[in-house]
């Protein structure tokens, strides 16, 4: 399970990072972040006081959005709703991108609230999946050994992720910039060590997403 923070548009490695997905010989599904257009329901919210639970469809058909762009952006990608879709997509031996709003429409597990972002739906597709791995990718860099809490508390997952990690006992990690290669060796990308440096932008740490990206999108 590898999700894909949405900030990752703006800090300028999407491409690079969805090249190396692209390149997995390991089974994978891909879950999006609702990247800007989460923003823009947040942004809506505020302005026009729906409720949280308007809120979190809206935010679930965001991650959507983002899921389409991702599969129109590699061939090998193809979006997928349920699990019998995810596993066919899988044994084609394509790459699915997850399009949350059917399977999380009527699941109690799931908090119809911001305390659930992208982060916290893929750890219960994971759990939903046999307790698979998760991979969390995001714009910013992560102090090895941290405790899901304490990235809970500091808001670089969601409270739900910390939640579910812990009551399935996931394996979990969360990458950050410059870590392109720990995510080849994840997904068996196999990708010569020559073009590594090529896959990682050059300007990755100068274009850094905004820390309300980071933390906040689905």
């Amino acid at each position: 399970m590898v999700k894909l923070g949405g900030s990752l548009a703006e800090s300028m490695r999407l491409s690079s990072i969805l090249e190396i997905v692209g390149r997995a010989r390991l089974p994978v599904v891909v879950v999006p972040g609702g990247g800007a257009f989460a923003d823009a329901v947040r942004q809506a919210q505020a302005d026009y006081k729906f409720s949280d639970a308007d809120a979190h469809q809206m935010a679930l058909l965001a991650m959507h959005q983002t899921g389409m762009m991702l599969a129109a952006m590699n061939p090998r990608l193809k979006a997928a709703e349920t699990l019998p879709q995810l596993r066919r997509v899988i044994s084609d031996g394509r790459i699915p991108v997850w399009l949350p709003m059917k399977l999380t429409k009527r699941d109690s597990q799931i908090p119809a609230d911001w305390t659930t972002t992208s982060d916290g739906l893929a750890a219960r597709l994971a759990e939903r999946l046999g307790r698979s791995p998760v991979l969390l990718v995001k714009s910013c860099r992560i102090e090895p050994g941290m405790p899901v809490a304490a990235l809970a508390l500091e808001g670089v997952v969601d409270p739900t992720f910390a939640q579910i990690v812990d009551r399935a006992r996931l394996s979990w990690k969360v990458l950050g910039t410059g870590d392109e290669p720990e995510l080849m060796t994840f997904l068996d990308a196999g990708v010569r060590s020559a073009n590594v440096r090529r896959m990682i932008p050059r300007d990755s740490n100068r274009r850094a997403a905004p820390a309300r990206a980071i933390a906040r999108r689905r």
